[in-house]
């Protein structure tokens, strides 16, 4: 679609104005209305200064990154960049909504920068595995110096308009409505200052004092070694400011743009960028016609204040929405509300929320200790005890008390929902919306969809997901749905290769190599052994070591034994454990397998249940498993996901390694091997 460009001139100021929906993408049109805009005000004398403003929702939001990869067109990002630099008449950037990425990089070679309050600019590449390419990295650090512009770059997160100008990535702020008419003030008063243009390239001021302080970023990369390790771009966007700081201008542009084209072909940026576009495919639903109505949803039951409960209940006082939360005893109700009011009392302590904000959202609980208190919600959310028939009479009972239309909703990790769905009059009603702990934190909800469940039902819990801040992902009924059913076989896996005699440190270290955060083992003892797997009758490493009073972390050690900090070392008393059990079970082929062949025992399984959960039509696209893996049990993003891992890898090894393993692969990994397809490409 071509870009919407308007040109203007008021008492010698240029406007020019873009407009190209639906976030004014820096693509090949908008680059080209770009390019003729500025030529002409360049060729114009009675334009004296030029103000850039887009029309639409935002500022531009960014570099078109479908272009990625494709022989570049003229005019290139960078080409529009020089020229717009170049220019020998001031030119001011009016930003409204967000200047991310390519849009703040576009902002930063304009001479001025004016932004309506609650505008927010940034350079977020790192989250798509790469770097400002367009000179963003050589740029910010003359505004703000080096150490904070690491900051900005490695974090990505967007800094708001206020903080912006205290920072100095903008000079001025305009009035929330008064935007263009602001700027165009702001652009006289330029003239009227005489002075000469300031060209962002130019600025030594904050680089200079970095230049005696070549500790400052090994000390950087020391402090954040642990959030960077498995990513490649937090390093990149090191260097480059490296080279901002000890390069003149045009070199450290030339080093930051080899850099990136280092970035832009690696794996781990393919896979964040794969995991880019997955995350907001996720909402899609294909057989949900685009019409479907969506039903209102302005109060809220939840049924249960314990863990899960109470964090649920957070996500919709977050939205604004009301809730009431019912729990069987006042000492129950009163101790999940104590919680919620701590957990918020934590956030204004570390400056996230004001003591007022806290009491407006504890004012929109409304507690309650009997079920006929819903009688007038929206949606009712059941988070109660992992067992079907506790389920099912609080359902059967739903059933006579909400309203006509409620949502029913129950938040079960792995149990059928069609068998819950039955009690109830109303099964096209019922829907599972499965948070994952700490539900006020996780950002994954799995929208399970029932046999019967209603359309408009699903198309409300897919819309309240991004309500609530959640990112859905949609899933047919099965034991474990998506993420936990596909993740539970690696913890078979791992539990399986302890009894063959590889060491739980051994498993964990080549998982966290991977690139996880801890391994299997050192999740169980972290969460707890008596938390997982409760109910099991069968004789096991997690029962014996529970039977002895270890619990893990918290009670006597687990599969570690742990100091006063908890910090883990090996356990004699675990090892002899496993041994008792492997010999109860007959085994004794002991292995010691190397961290490959750890990880490919324990995440091949996991890539063919994934097969079989597309198979199964359990998930609509790999990608969605992808998602729910990386959102649910923190896959490493940088492999983006089991199901794009498995592409790299390459499914024939995939589906060897399975056979290796003794495990047959599913069908369709199996026809994609041989077919040489694959799962996200």
């Amino acid at each position: 679609m071509a870009a919407i460009s308007t040109s203007t001139i008021e008492d010698g100021i240029g406007v020019l104005t873009l407009d190209s929906p639906p976030v004014n993408a820096l693509g090949l049109h908008v680059r080209r209305a770009l390019a003729d805009g500025f030529a002409a005000f360049a060729a114009d004398d009675t334009v004296k200064a030029v103000v850039l403003i887009c029309g639409g929702r935002t500022f531009f939001a960014g570099a078109d990154i479908t272009e990625f990869g494709k022989p570049p067109v003229e005019p290139t990002l960078l080409t529009v960049l020089d020229s717009i630099e170049a220019s020998a008449k001031p030119v001011i950037a009016a930003i409204h909504g967000t200047a991310l990425g390519g849009g703040f990089e576009l902002s930063l070679v304009c001479h001025y920068r004016i932004a309506v309050p609650s505008a927010k600019v940034g350079l977020p590449e790192v989250h798509l595995g790469l770097l400002p390419g367009a000179g963003g990295t050589q740029r910010l650090p003359r505004v703000v110096g080096p150490q904070i512009a690491l900051e900005i770059m490695t974090k990505g997160t967007p800094v708001p308009a206020r903080k912006a100008l205290e920072l100095g990535m903008i000079d001025a702020l305009a009035g929330e409505d008064s935007l263009r008419a602001d700027a165009i003030a702001y652009a006289h008063s330029v003239l009227a200052a005489g002075e000469p243009l300031r060209r962002v390239r130019d600025r030594e001021d904050k680089i200079a004092p970095a230049r005696a302080q070549p500790e400052l970023f090994a000390d950087f990369r020391k402090a954040n070694a642990r959030a960077f390790r498995g990513f490649k771009a937090p390093e990149a966007i090191v260097k480059a400011v490296e080279a901002a700081v000890t390069l003149p201008f045009d070199q450290g542009v030339a080093r930051e743009r080899e850099l990136f084209r280092e970035l832009v072909v690696s794996t781990e940026s393919a896979a964040q960028r794969h995991y880019f576009f997955a995350e907001r495919e996720s909402a899609k639903v294909p057989d949900l016609p685009k019409s479907t109505a969506t039903l209102p949803i302005t109060t809220v039951g939840v049924i249960g204040a314990g863990t899960m409960g109470g964090g649920i209940t957070m996500n919709f006082l977050n939205a604004g929405i009301s809730v009431t939360l019912v729990e069987m005893t006042q000492a129950a109700l009163d101790r999940g509300i104590g919680v919620i009011r701590r957990n918020y009392e934590t956030s204004a302590a570390k400056g996230r929320m004001t003591s007022a904000q806290v009491e407006a959202r504890m004012a929109l609980i409304a507690p309650a200790l009997t079920l006929d208190a819903l009688a007038g919600a929206d949606l009712v959310i059941e988070a109660v005890f992992e067992d079907m028939a506790v389920k099912q009479d609080i359902f059967a009972r739903l059933d006579t008390v909400a309203k006509p239309g409620a949502i029913l909703a129950t938040n079960t990790s792995y149990l059928d929902i069609d068998a819950i769905a039955a009690v109830t009059s109303r099964p096209e009603a019922v829907v599972g919306l499965h948070f994952f702990s700490p539900a006020n934190v996780m950002r994954l909800l799995e929208v399970v969809r029932g046999a019967r469940t209603a359309p408009e039902v699903i198309a409300t819990a897919m819309n309240l997901a991004k309500v609530i801040g959640k990112v859905p992902v949609l899933a047919r009924v099965c034991h474990g749905f998506i993420a936990n059913r596909v993740m539970t076989v690696r913890g078979r896996a791992a539990d399986a290769l302890i009894l063959r005699g590889a060491s739980p440190q051994a498993v964990d270290a080549a998982i966290t190599a991977y690139g996880f955060a801890m391994g299997p083992f050192q999740m169980l003892d972290l969460v707890g052994l008596d938390v997982i797997g409760r109910g099991s009758t069968e004789r096991s490493v997690r029962g014996d070591l529970v039977a002895l009073g270890r619990l893990g972390q918290k009670q006597n050690g687990g599969y570690y034994d742990y100091d006063d900090q908890r910090r883990p070392t090996p356990s004699p008393v675990a090892a002899q454990v496993i041994a008792e059990i492997a010999a109860l079970h007959g085994i004794n082929a002991p292995i010691s397998p190397d961290a490959d062949d750890v990880v490919a025992r324990l995440l091949y399984p996991v890539v063919n249940e994934g097969a079989k959960v597309l198979e199964e039509g359990i998930a609509i696209r790999a990608s969605d498993i992808d998602v729910a893996c990386i959102l649910g049990y923190n896959w490493p993003v940088f492999t983006g996901g089991p199901m794009f891992w498995a592409d790299t890898v390459g499914l024939p090894q995939i589906v060897a390694g399975l056979r290796e393993q003794g495990i047959e692969p599913a069908r369709l990994l199996i026809e994609k091997a041989q077919s040489g397809t694959n799962f996200t490409r």
